[in-house]
């Protein structure tokens, strides 16, 4: 029989615990590493399922990536748009107005109902024996309860504000439909404007890398040369300044991605929590034939929204001097009334008569003197008149000087991509040339380190010509009303 069994040990006491009765040397500390794995298990399956909660919790609040094209991007704007939206509003505001216009040519009708309890009889003069040659003679009539109920129908027969103001909201829906249209424009422009932009960013975040990467590389060789002895400190204090001068470019172009992005998430009604990725890219279309100033000033005078609402606003103008003028005139009326009251008792109306007063006529109201306020209003609509013809001429003047910069600049743009082309082609060609004479042995570190940066400044200049074209065209568009 072995110790523990002779001792009487049983498993499972704590370390250190001997039973009673038992020698010093029988007790041995007990093997708990059983009992601890199982703790570890239980508790890695518990921080485990915590893990996956929460992991879960996380996809669960974050709504999934979304890839947005362009023509995604256009469409949304214009549903969900603030600033469209505000505008549509105005149409419906201004069809409003045409119902209440319309409503001073229709006929307009209530009803009114009065209640009176006198304390005293109501008082009839000329009735009576109290009267002396000084007074005269009044009685005590009637009940203290007194009950009236009128239905009354009124109808314009002539009123000389209705057809000028039924004008007035006709044109003012006109002009809704036209500034809708106007932020339709301006909305889609700059939806191309911010969705081109960040397009072009992220090229630029593609070309810094590769500058970048070479930049890199040139201090990797600079610094294996250096420590064989086969070139100067001064290579690669140059090459490690170079590629620190790059990568702050990086996070710039970031953050302005970023910034980018959430403004065009706000253009498009977008939550600003959703991650998009923009599915299109940046391609050049081929330039065509670029149109004349008087050929763009033409179109633009016929398809602008903003010109067209100008247009409309002299004859608003026009409408609200009629009405003005109008308060001078005088209104005609058809009225009708029906009457129906009675007179009680301790409001005993159920036992009292109730004689009708029916009756039609005609109402003529006309203005005398309302201290010079009408003559003041219809020359303020006139003098606004006036401001609306001098904005409209002054717009159409302004048009041509921002039809020749559009069109100016889509020339200038269509020119120097020709260049940039060109630039770009020969400086890449450079590098390569360069880059062999340098692993050869022929070329020295500075020259590959001025062909590398003229490279990139070719790169960068191209991708600015192009994004310069593309935002011409799009000036261009919003300047035909396109």
């Amino acid at each position: 029989m072995n110790t523990q069994q002779q001792s009487g040990f049983q498993p499972g006491f704590p370390s250190g615990y001997c039973p009673p009765g038992s020698a010093i040397d029988d007790c041995q500390p007990v093997n708990n590493n059983k009992h601890t794995n199982l703790m570890k298990s239980f508790l890695y399956t518990i921080l485990a399922f915590l893990a996956l909660c929460l992991a879960s919790y996380i996809g669960s609040a974050q709504p999934p990536q979304k890839n947005l094209s362009l023509s995604e991007a256009l469409s949304l704007a214009r549903q969900n748009n603030r600033d469209i939206q505000v505008a549509g509003l105005d149409i419906e505001r201004t069809q409003q107005e045409k119902v209440i216009a319309k409503s001073l040519s229709l006929p307009a009708a209530g009803i009114g109902a009065q209640a009176s309890h006198y304390f005293s009889l109501p008082v009839t003069f000329g009735f009576g024996n109290n009267g002396t040659a000084d007074k005269v003679a009044y009685g005590r009539y009637g009940g203290k309860d007194q009950l009236s109920a009128t239905v009354w129908v009124t109808q314009s027969l002539y009123n000389p504000a209705a057809k000028p103001t039924q004008q007035h909201a006709e044109k003012s829906e006109q002009q809704s439909h036209q500034l809708l249209r106007d932020q339709q424009i301006q909305v889609s422009a700059e939806v191309r404007q911010t969705y081109l932009q960040v397009l072009v960013l992220g090229e630029r975040i593609r070309l810094q890398k590769e500058s970048l990467s070479r930049n890199r590389k040139a201090l990797e060789d600079a610094k294996s040369l250096l420590a064989q002895g086969r070139a100067l400190r001064v290579d690669t204090l140059r090459a490690f300044t170079g590629v620190k001068n790059l990568e702050p470019d990086l996070l710039r172009l970031a953050y302005s991605i970023e910034v980018g992005l959430l403004r065009l998430k706000t253009l498009a009604g977008i939550d600003s929590l959703q991650e998009i990725v923009l599915s299109d890219s940046l391609s050049l279309p081929e330039p065509g034939a670029a149109p004349t100033d008087e050929e763009v000033y033409a179109e633009a005078v016929k398809n602008r929204p903003d010109l067209q609402a100008m247009a409309i606003q002299p004859g608003i103008d026009d409408q609200q001097i009629r009405i003005a003028a109008a308060a001078r005139k005088p209104n005609v009326s058809l009225v009708g009334q029906y009457q129906v009251q009675t007179q009680a008792n301790r409001f005993d109306y159920f036992n009292a008569y109730y004689p009708s007063t029916p009756f039609v006529g005609a109402q003529v109201a006309l203005p005398l003197f309302s201290g010079y306020a009408n003559q003041a209003r219809i020359r303020e609509a006139k003098i606004a008149r006036l401001q609306s013809v001098t904005r409209y001429d002054n717009a159409k003047e302004q048009l041509r000087a921002e039809v020749r910069q559009s069109v100016a600049n889509v020339l200038e743009a269509t020119s120097r991509i020709q260049t940039r082309t060109t630039v770009k082609q020969t400086a890449q060609l450079s590098y390569d040339i360069t880059q062999y004479r340098y692993a050869n042995g022929v070329a020295s570190r500075l020259e590959l380190t001025d062909a590398e940066l003229a490279l990139t400044t070719a790169q960068s200049n191209y991708l600015e010509a192009v994004y310069d074209y593309l935002a011409a065209r799009i000036q261009l568009d919003r300047t035909l009303g396109n």
